[in-house]
């Protein structure tokens, strides 16, 4: 009989969790957003998934950009062929397979990230304002605990 009133909890639990998860992760983007469009950045915050991986590692396929970012291929297409009209990456071949690009940040695309980074991180420090780091450190393990049980039933 215990058990069963303790999977009525977590089932309330992880319904109402994983409603409050998706309700924050809409907010947080949409936040995002509205503080780079005020700062009139020129840039979505997509596109700044993008732009902050390219900074990290240079010269990926739009593969595995997409795989970075968790979005699909068609979505990352889209990102980049925004971004090398605006100017801030370009496609260049890759010299290991002449079918496949591989994404290079471009001065001005280095200049939006340096321009870019103190707006990202003043929205930061104003979403996670009052809350101690511990708390966030909690926060990211149980969020990468929930990510890893469903990454490994891609495995099964």
């Amino acid at each position: 009989m215990a058990e069963l009133i303790t999977l009525k909890k977590l089932d309330k639990k992880s319904e109402s969790s994983g409603f409050i998860l998706e309700r924050t992760a809409k907010r947080l983007k949409q936040f995002f957003q509205q503080q780079l469009t005020a700062a009139d950045t020129g840039i979505t915050i997509d596109q700044w998934v993008v732009l902050q991986v390219l900074d990290r590692r240079e010269g990926l396929s739009q593969l595995e950009i997409a795989r970075e970012t968790y979005k699909d291929a068609p979505t990352i297409t889209r990102i980049i062929d925004l971004l090398c009209r605006k100017g801030l990456t370009h496609r260049i071949t890759d010299p290991a397979d002449r079918r496949r690009f591989r994404i290079q940040l471009t001065d001005e695309g280095r200049e939006k990230i340096k321009a870019t980074l103190p707006i990202i991180r003043n929205a930061r420090r104003q979403a996670w304002q009052g809350i101690e780091d511990a708390e966030i450190d909690r926060l990211v393990d149980v969020l990468n605990n929930v990510f890893d049980n469903l990454s490994s039933e891609d495995t099964k």
